[in-house]
């Protein structure tokens, strides 16, 4: 099997994996990886952080980012650019009033009432959303490439953003197909753990 069917595979066993959560379930889980996103040395030392308004099954995002609003920090959020199949960043503070349904049904700025984010170095701390990761901090996203494109970038300074993602049990994987263009993340949070990654940079 080459790596992108690997890949595939995957991503169809992991989402339907998620999908059976119930919803019950799913809430509890959601409350504990917020409590330990909220607990991160690396979170708590940060005043700008980058977030994503999940979709789907997923970890329900938008309880941390709403924490991190609360907290008083400066948060951004991305928007797809469809032109050039990148994210752009933009500084959200109210989350009622400039976010509206964007590409996949996702909450994103409305770019006519947020300020820019030009500067990823201007970020300390990054949530990652992603399907599946492994321990040594291998991600497996939706396929679009997005963050590995935004996080590659070689302007990105090495020790900035902290790379977090936050995901149910069940989506760790001993071992995950990946590219030389794919990037690692550094800690992975789930709903009974925090694992610190060794080796990413």
């Amino acid at each position: 099997m080459n790596l992108l069917a690997e890949k595939k595979q995957m991503r169809q066993s992991i989402l339907g994996a998620r999908e059976q959560l119930l919803a019950s379930t799913r809430d509890t889980y959601n409350t504990l990886i917020t409590e330990r996103l909220l607990q991160l040395p690396e979170y708590k030392q940060a005043e700008t952080v980058l977030g994503y308004m999940n979709f789907g099954s997923e970890y329900a995002s938008e309880l941390w980012v709403t924490q991190v609003l609360a907290n008083g920090k400066q948060l951004a959020l991305p928007k797809v650019n469809r032109h050039t199949s990148t994210l752009d960043l933009y500084w959200v503070d109210d989350l009622e009033s400039q976010l509206a349904s964007g590409l996949w049904g996702i909450r994103e700025p409305i770019i006519e009432r947020c300020k820019r984010l030009t500067d990823i170095n201007e970020v300390e701390f990054v949530l990652l959303p992603g399907i599946a990761f492994s321990p040594e901090g291998a991600r497996l996203g939706y396929g679009g490439g997005f963050y590995d494109k935004l996080l590659a970038n070689p302007n990105v300074n090495s020790k900035y953003p902290a790379r977090v993602a936050a995901a149910y049990g069940l989506q760790l994987e001993r071992h995950i197909p990946q590219e030389a263009t794919d990037v690692k993340v550094e800690w992975i949070v789930t709903e009974t753990e925090t694992i610190t990654v060794t080796g990413t940079l």
